[in-house]
């Protein structure tokens, strides 16, 4: 019987080895590997927005802070060249006061030791503007003090004074003084001690200036006139012994 020949089967993965052989792993060398199925994980990184550079915030502040400090700056000077050129053209002067003659027909002490008060006052303002007229409004206030005491008040009446015009004035002041027999007896005493009696004339008067045909808005004049009278008598002429009346200021 002819020998069978044995023929030996050839296995699919020894033909196949050389090409396994030359595989990439795809997990690199030193990494686990994952035994499911998900795919590696990979980190999420947020996204910045930078804010605005700071530069451009302190140049915008800057350019409003330049506008403003040239609109002031505008301002003063069309302020300054309006107000020389009314000066220019008006050259204006300031009133003048004085106190003429003061008569008292009231002054003494009441039973309950007040003292009522009753002044004539004599008063000359003059306006030595050319081409500035004053209008005296209503709301004025005059008042006489001695030392710190007030001893009566009363109001200028409304009237328009024209360019360099003179206006004489008779004032009535009115008042009553509580508690008053110390200061008659100081009165007295000051009197008999100096020949003297000091008074002072306070005045706060709203005007409106009138510059040409211009009327300006009201402002307040502030006046004080410092006296020497010989006595306070009642039902007697007072003779001034010295009288000076000074411009305190102009008030809004």
């Amino acid at each position: 019987m002819a020998d069978h020949q044995k023929i030996h089967p050839v296995l699919d993965r020894d033909v196949e080895a050389p090409h396994a052989a030359a595989e990439v792993p795809l997990v690199p060398r030193g990494a686990s590997k994952s035994d499911g199925s998900d795919p590696p994980l990979r980190r999420t990184f947020p996204v910045m927005h930078s804010p605005p550079p700071i530069h451009k915030k302190r140049s915008c502040c800057c350019r409003c802070l330049c506008w403003i400090v040239c609109l002031l700056v505008l301002q003063v000077v069309v302020i300054a060249i309006t107000g020389g050129i009314i000066y220019l053209v008006f050259r204006p002067k300031l009133p003048k006061y004085s106190v003429d003659q003061l008569q008292i027909t009231q002054f003494n002490v009441s039973t309950d030791q007040s003292l009522y008060s009753t002044f004539d006052v004599s008063i000359t303002a003059r306006n030595p503007n050319k081409k500035i007229g004053i209008y005296y409004e209503g709301g004025s206030r005059l008042s006489v003090f001695y030392t710190r005491t007030k001893l009566c008040e009363g109001a200028l009446p409304k009237f328009y004074q024209g360019h360099r015009n003179t206006t004489q004035l008779l004032v009535t002041l009115t008042g009553q003084t509580q508690d008053a027999s110390g200061l008659l007896a100081t009165l007295q005493q000051q009197q008999q001690q100096t020949g003297n009696v000091p008074l002072t004339l306070r005045v706060r008067q709203p005007v409106k200036i009138k510059l040409g045909s211009l009327k300006l808005p009201k402002i307040f004049f502030l006046v004080r006139c410092r006296l020497l009278v010989d006595s306070l008598s009642e039902n007697n002429d007072i003779r001034i012994q010295s009288s000076s009346c000074k411009f305190r200021g102009i008030r809004l």
